[in-house]
This record gives C-alpha cells, sequence and structure tokens, in this order.
C-alpha cells in the first residue's frame, strides 16, 4: 500500500516512469530465472552425454566448437572464436585439440592461403550425431512426461528463445 500511495501522489511522468522501472526489474528477474532454467537443462543435458559409455564427451568449450564448425562448415577462427564469445587463443587450441582427436581438420582457405577454415571430419560429425541424440532422447523422454500444457508452453516459446537469442547476440 506505501508503494501504491507514492505513485499516486507523483505527477503522471513518474508513475509512468515507475511502472517501467518496475518493469524492467520484473524483466532482469525473469531473465535470471529463464537462464538459470535454460543452464539447468543443458548441465543435465551435458551429464547425460558425458555419463554415456559410448558418447566420449569432450569439455563444453570444444564441444560448442566442434558443433558450431559442424553447422557451419568452413568457419574460421576468428568467426568461430567471436560467435563463441571466447578469446581467439583459447579457440586456437581448442582447434589444435580438436585436430590432434581426428574431429576437426583445418583447411586453407581458397582465397587466401594464411586463413584456416574448419571443416568436422567423418569421426567429428559421428560424435556430434551421437551427442545430439542422446540429448535429443534424454529431452523427449522428460518432455513426454511433462502435462500438456507445459509441452505446449514450450513449443510455443522456442520461436521467442531464438528471437532472445538474436537479440542478445546484437547488443
Amino acid at each position: 500500500m506505501q508503494a501504491w500511495y507514492l505513485l499516486a501522489t507523483e505527477p503522471a511522468v513518474s508513475i509512468v516512469s515507475s511502472v517501467n522501472d518496475v518493469s524492467s526489474e520484473q524483466a532482469k528477474a525473469s531473465a535470471g530465472e529463464l537462464l538459470a532454467a535454460i543452464g539447468a537443462v543443458r548441465r543435465v543435458a551435458r551429464r547425460a552425454v558425458s555419463g554415456s559409455p559410448t558418447a566420449q564427451a569432450l569439455s563444453p568449450g570444444r564441444s560448442e566448437l566442434l558443433r558450431l564448425a559442424a553447422r557451419r562448415p568452413g568457419i574460421g577462427v576468428a568467426e568461430a572464436a567471436a560467435e563463441l564469445r571466447l578469446a581467439p587463443n583459447s579457440v586456437s587450441t581448442m582447434v589444435s585439440h580438436l585436430a590432434e582427436d581426428g574431429l576437426l581438420s583445418r583447411g586453407k582457405a581458397a582465397t587466401d592461403g594464411r586463413s584456416v577454415r574448419l571443416t568436422v571430419t567423418d569421426e567429428g560429425a559421428r560424435r556430434v550425431g551421437q551427442w545430439r541424440d542422446l540429448r535429443a532422447e534424454l529431452a523427449g523422454r522428460a518432455l513426454s512426461r511433462l502435462s500438456a500444457a507445459d509441452q505446449e508452453a514450450l513449443r510455443n516459446a522456442i520461436p521467442a528463445l531464438s528471437r532472445l537469442a538474436e537479440q542478445m547476440e546484437e547488443l
């Protein structure tokens, strides 16, 4: 009641500003909860892959880099570093390890012989597919145990989550 009284006694401009501030605080709180929930889902999926005797899990960073190279064959190290928001030297080190493991190959760019282009090897593609299958199976089983309303809410959230990712990339 006290907060309402203060809002009601302020000029109209302050009321709008206060409402926007509350909305902004609510958005921050919701964002924190959303990121925590997404993080929990990712951790559970990662543990499922690392706990599988056939999956041969990698560190999260190497796994992300390998999946990125599978999605974008021919990506450069600097591009990968920018997309993963990691230092180029860290990505370069991961590339070396993945290449040593036979999961990633480095080729020269056609236009610039100094630039390295990354492609996933057949073994790397097999690994990525295996992880994707394990994670999809786990998520599918878990989704099937949710109520129809929760399943629909998650399906409906997918486009909004994709747009959220795009907006976050632009910031």
